[in-house]
């Protein structure tokens, strides 16, 4: 009888130890899923100023998750509709963006944004000129996500492949292979045909969005 108590006494104490740190996590990351798609719900509608669409922000999300990326870099943050889907993804990985815009009111908005949707812990927000902060930043990145000044997009990308790990992607907005991209968005367009020509980045275009090119880094032979 005295084995039997002690093993009852014994489950009797585990069962009132707390949860463990995995169950824990499990928990506050479901809570936290809830307050980012809460947010986003709040918000569906209302993404104007150089925002990207939703689906475009799902691809981002998707590509982290799929890679089990880490350290991903975002260039133009605007309010940061972009920024939510990527740190959301970066939340299950246990990873981190830094976030570069120039405008100061946006800037500002971003950062509230960030808090609104329970987030700000995964992201690094930076009010500086990107032209000269992607330059400066030591990395190494494994995700890289281009949305900022368009002329500026071969050059954004000069200064961020050596920082790129084998593996990574580099994802630029409003890409298109059409006549009008060639007239209205030529520096899109320039980039486009640029990062096609590497024969060490592997480069595909999803036209569904806003158009998203999607380009990962292999190891060269």
């Amino acid at each position: 009888m005295k084995k039997v108590n002690t093993f009852i006494l014994l489950l009797n104490c585990l069962m009132q130890l707390p949860l463990s740190s995995g169950a824990q996590d499990k928990e506050e990351i479901s809570a936290l899923d809830k307050k980012v798609q809460a947010f986003l719900d709040s918000k569906k509608g209302t993404w104007n100023d150089w925002n990207v669409p939703e689906y475009d922000g799902q691809q981002l999300y998707d590509i982290i998750i799929k890679n089990d990326y880490k350290k991903a870099l975002e260039i133009g943050t605007s309010t940061g509709h972009s920024t939510i889907w990527i740190a959301w993804a970066l939340s299950k990985t246990g990873g981190k963006v830094i976030t570069i815009e120039i405008d100061e009111d946006r800037y500002k908005e971003a950062k509230a944004n960030f808090k609104a949707a329970g987030l700000s812990d995964y992201i690094d927000t930076r009010l500086a000129d990107a032209h000269q902060l992607v330059k400066e930043l030591a990395g190494p990145f494994d995700f890289v996500f281009s949305d900022a000044d368009k002329d500026w997009y071969i050059n954004y990308f000069k200064d961020t492949y050596p920082k790129l790990i084998v593996g990574g992607c580099f994802t630029a907005h409003n890409i298109s292979e059409g006549y009008w991209s060639r007239i209205r968005n030529s520096g899109t367009y320039k980039y486009y045909k640029y990062v096609k020509s590497l024969d060490d980045m592997e480069t595909t275009l999803d036209s569904n969005g806003n158009g998203l090119s999607i380009s990962y880094k292999k190891a060269k032979e």
